[in-house]
């Protein structure tokens, strides 16, 4: 499978799509301009700025949603206004990858800017406000997503190389954690992921220009090949939730290198996917 361009290379460091109805289509980010991005049914792409980072976002059941900025969250509410809520990293280090479990709690992955070995965390947002950390010692926290009965959730920490597995209860958390595919040498480093309807995991392969799909028993039998090659992250979304919207970057690129890099692209009619969950707070 090929995949087509949908915009221009409108982001610097495309990040974290989201498809919902209850904002009328779909949210990225551009992470370090701190924007969000809405793709409208005209093809225009319009953006607004929420903080220093726009790392992640989840829609909340009453209207607006939730974010992840640069050293914490954020809430929105119906009417856009963004309040940011106590801090909960250290300096020299940023919000990177998130989403949220089958009960409504809110996660994101952090990293040090300085790509330090072991200075990350997975943080969780709860409803009630608190938040807790729930993975430490991590270098870049990327995807995270859940299996459609909610059992088991796929992560990344991507120098690893890995797409890892956890097992899933509301009580225990995340636990149990393996390796569920290695990437190869070549095949690029995993970055975010999305988990369709069937338990089929897709994972975007920065530096390879792709966007690999594993069955849920770990078989490799779908690339998607990206017109970019510093894919980043991955959403299954449309009306029928089987168009694959695919997020890239020019960090660190080259003026002219890799001209495409920062554009949306997609490809249609691909297992559907799951409906976003929601941050329930």
């Amino acid at each position: 499978m090929r995949a087509h361009q949908l915009t221009d290379p409108v982001a610097y460091h495309g990040e974290g799509p989201v498809w919902s109805p209850r904002w009328g289509g779909l949210r990225w980010v551009d992470l370090l301009a701190g924007d969000v991005l809405s793709l409208q049914p005209d093809g225009v792409v319009t953006r607004r700025s929420v903080g220093e980072v726009a790392a992640a976002l989840r829609p909340r059941p009453g209207g607006g949603a939730v974010l992840a900025v640069e050293r914490g969250f954020a809430l929105e509410d119906v009417h856009g206004t963004v309040t940011a809520l106590p801090p909960v990293l250290p300096p020299g280090t940023r919000m990177n990858d998130g989403g949220c479990d089958p009960d409504g709690r809110f996660y994101c992955g952090s990293m040090a800017y300085d790509h330090r070995t072991g200075a990350a965390a997975l943080h969780r947002l709860d409803p009630d406000g608190s938040t807790h950390v729930v993975l430490s010692g991590l270098t870049i926290s990327n995807g995270l997503d859940w299996t459609p009965d909610g059992s088991r959730a796929y992560y990344v920490d991507t120098p690893t190389g890995r797409v890892d597995a956890f097992d899933y209860d509301p009580a225990s958390g995340l636990t149990g954690r393996r390796p569920f595919v290695t990437f190869p040498e070549d095949g690029g480093h995993p970055d975010g992921l999305t988990v369709d309807a069937a338990g089929g995991v897709w994972v975007a392969a920065y530096g390879a220009g792709a966007v690999r799909h594993y069955t849920a028993a770990g078989v490799l039998d779908a690339v998607v090949e990206v017109p970019a090659r510093q894919v980043t992250a991955c959403t299954l979304g449309g009306e029928g939730l089987d168009e694959l919207f695919i997020t890239t970057s020019r960090e660190g690129l080259a003026a002219g290198d890799d001209p495409l890099a920062g554009a949306l692209f997609s490809v249609s009619g691909v297992a559907p996917g799951q409906p976003v969950r929601e941050f329930a707070g």
